[in-house]
């Protein structure tokens, strides 16, 4: 795992569980409730990890990974999700961003 990123949350289809880093407990809950309901409903449609970090410049990615005996991770699926989440929760991510800019790094 590179130490430059910071995990904002993760989901896991394989131990059905939702992680929010206690760091951004500050968010809105209507926020961590949207990003809780993206990250599961992924998770259950393609299967595998979906986790949320910022680099160092404090851009959002989503990273998913799968077992490697995961026969049943959707990895085609994973990457056309991933762009349309990214065209969907365009505001929610800049938003993410922003406040990772201002918190975290200091910038603005």
């Amino acid at each position: 795992m590179d130490t430059d990123k910071i995990v904002l949350c993760a989901s896991s289809k394989y131990e059905q569980k939702y992680y929010l880093n206690q760091d951004f407990m500050g968010l809105p809950e209507e926020i961590k409730k949207e990003l809780k309901i993206m990250c599961v409903l992924f998770t259950e449609d393609i299967g595998g990890i979906l986790t949320l970090e910022f680099d160092e410049d404090g851009t959002l990615n989503m990273v998913t990974q799968a077992y490697d005996e995961d026969l049943l991770y959707d990895e085609i699926g994973s990457v056309l999700k991933i762009k349309q989440l990214r065209e969907e929760k365009k505001d929610l991510f800049q938003s993410l961003e922003l406040y990772f800019k201002v918190f975290y790094l200091d910038e603005y």
